[in-house]
């Protein structure tokens, strides 16, 4: 199962959401892969404690093969030469590189956007594959649309992301019409919830009403989501017995 996660708005926990449920997967037994698309590479840092430097290491490998530009030539080697094992079992990551941003337009106007599709279909010896993006619809993220089959839609509980919601879904809709009839949106994952206060209540019960996808497992916020990233340590692993473990134990469950 390929899955991306998905928002044109930046800080709504897209690669807290990826690196957790790719973690638990992985815990679970899965042999599980997480794709980097965002040139910040923070679910590279997060899974790995560090960010790669050679570019020909990361998905920017691949990416310069599409265009034929590549010193290693031709395309052939694919994106399996790239993925790193991280200190998790069974947990991989396909490292994002700043190079990609300079590849971006190139790409585009080249027509690559299928790319990342046919290779993931190739790509053997994975049991779910997890897709991180940059927080707006550019090459990458429409590459990421096309290649997954479900898409998760984090939401942050701010009335400004519940404004970009709605092109956001027209968006992941006329992808889905223009280049890929399979992709389904699994759910909103509404991430730093605070059951108490009011406007959350508020804003989730309207999407709802609206007739939105809201997943019914929720995230609360934590400084134990910080501390991991600090740590370069997956919950399930860093606090293994927390309370926001098992939300995110339970999300997963939820869309399994």
């Amino acid at each position: 199962m390929r899955r991306v996660i998905f928002n044109q708005k930046g800080g709504v926990g897209k690669s807290t959401i990826t690196c957790n449920l790719a973690a638990i997967s992985a815990v679970e037994g899965k042999k599980t892969l997480v794709i980097d698309l965002d040139i910040q590479g923070n679910s590279t840092q997060y899974l790995l404690g560090h960010k790669i430097t050679d570019p020909d290491k990361t998905i920017a490998h691949f990416f310069k093969d599409c265009l034929g530009i590549s010193l290693f030539g031709g395309g052939k080697e694919g994106i399996a030469s790239a993925i790193h094992e991280t200190p998790f079992p069974n947990l991989f990551v396909l490292p994002s590189h700043p190079e990609l941003e300079a590849l971006q337009s190139r790409l585009d106007s080249r027509y690559k956007i299928f790319k990342l599709k046919e290779e993931l279909e190739k790509l053997e010896g994975f049991d779910a594959v997890y897709i991180d993006t940059p927080p707006i619809l550019n090459f990458y993220s429409q590459s990421a649309l096309i290649a997954a089959e479900k898409c998760l839609i984090p939401f942050d509980c701010d009335t400004f992301a519940r404004d970009s919601l709605y092109t956001l879904m027209n968006s992941i809709a006329e992808v889905k019409a223009d280049h890929n009839e399979n992709l389904e949106i699994e759910g909103i994952v509404v991430n730093q919830y605070q059951k108490q206060a009011n406007l959350p209540k508020q804003l989730v019960e309207e999407l709802i009403s609206e007739g939105h996808p809201v997943l019914e497992n929720k995230i609360s916020p934590s400084v134990k989501v910080r501390e991991s990233h600090s740590a370069s340590q997956p919950l399930v692993h860093y606090a293994p017995n927390h309370k926001l473990t098992d939300e995110y134990r339970a999300l997963y469950v939820e869309i399994h």
